[in-house]
């Protein structure tokens, strides 16, 4: 259960590192008179841009295997 734990926060925590990097979420304070504000906000824009991206990517992966394994079996 610990190591569940874990990998959960790991998880979390490198989400959080990529969409910080990617632009997907952004961070923002703002100090008054003894009060201190914390907001977050989504792109959600960006992350469907970078969404559909990966699946390219991947499909065009998927597809240059198949190529590949169709040239393997038929030399």
């Amino acid at each position: 259960m610990r190591g569940f734990l874990f990998v959960l926060v790991l998880l979390v925590v490198a989400i959080a590192g990529v969409g910080l990097y990617r632009g997907w979420f952004q961070v923002s304070t703002q100090q008054t008179e003894g009060n201190s504000t914390v907001s977050v906000s989504m792109d959600k824009n960006k992350l469907k841009e970078d969404e559909e991206k990966v699946k390219d990517k991947v499909q065009d992966l998927g597809h240059q295997v198949k190529d590949k394994k169709d040239q393997e079996n038929h030399p």
